[in-house]
């Protein structure tokens, strides 16, 4: 399972596991699974995808703008805006 954690600058909005999650890059969307290399990346308006399983459907979530970081511990999302 990958470690999601999803930041604005006021709170903690989620920590959980989850099995994928794509997130709107600048440069296009990218999909993070357990074990993704190293990576930071800008991100853009528009919505996160939360994968809890393998097989079910995404949550979706309406974030603007701010970065997203890949590293061993998992994937950190740091948005000025979620909602």
């Amino acid at each position: 399972m990958l470690h999601f954690e999803l930041v604005t600058p006021e709170k903690l909005v989620r920590s959980e596991e989850v099995h994928m999650v794509v997130v709107p890059g600048t440069e296009g969307d990218f999909g993070v699974l357990e074990g993704h290399a190293p990576v930071m990346s800008t991100i853009r308006d528009g919505a996160i995808q939360i994968y809890r399983t393998d097989k079910g459907e995404p949550e979706l979530l309406a974030i603007e703008g701010g970065f997203a970081e890949v590293n061993a511990r998992g994937l950190t999302v740091l948005a000025e805006r979620v909602g």
